[in-house]
């Protein structure tokens, strides 16, 4: 992913919030959500992320229709040390976001960054790789089932626009590519 890119990124990012996590979500709180605002933000975070955070993109006749984000666990159940500093050197990273332009879902663009997500967590040198995703996201559940992730029984939940949503962390171990 490029500077570039971000503006698209942000279409898939909000896009695809919209309709995966309608019914799971509050309506007004997707209908709210702005790609221009999210890419603000995206913007003001991307010259500052660590060295050790990957964003992927897939393109498709030169048009962004997905993106991940891969980058060090940031539970500290998980990432020992993490507040610490010097910080030791992650070995759990986390799978931060895998997002497919809508129309395009079940065409292998997930797949494929899940793919290049899994290897550049490899290459940063971690043996395990964590995801959170929204309890009742039957769909993302399934793709990150069929990917090698169980639930590790970590749950949490969190405030999006005055309602609690329910998340599940899973896990898979990231053996080296042979």
């Amino acid at each position: 992913m490029t500077e570039a890119d971000i503006e698209a990124v942000s279409a898939v990012r909000v896009h695809g919030w919209q309709t995966a996590y309608r019914g799971l979500m509050p309506q007004a709180y997707l209908d709210a959500m702005s790609v221009a605002a999210d890419a603000e933000r995206r913007r003001s975070w991307f010259g500052r992320r660590s060295p050790e955070v990957s964003d992927l993109v897939a393109e498709r006749d030169g048009q962004v229709v997905g993106w991940a984000c891969v980058g060090p666990a940031r539970d500290p159940d998980i990432a020992p040390g993490a507040r610490e500093l010097p910080a030791p050197k992650p070995t759990a990273g986390e799978l931060l976001a895998l997002y497919v332009a809508p129309g395009l879902l079940g065409t292998g663009i997930g797949r494929a960054l899940m793919a290049a997500g899994t290897a550049r967590a490899r290459a940063h040198g971690f043996h395990t790789l964590y995801l959170w995703v929204v309890r009742g996201n039957t769909r993302a559940q399934r793709f990150y089932e069929r990917a090698g992730f169980v639930p590790d029984g970590a749950e949490e939940v969190y405030e999006v626009g005055g309602s609690s949503v329910p998340e599940l962390r899973y896990r898979r171990p990231l053996t080296p590519e042979i």
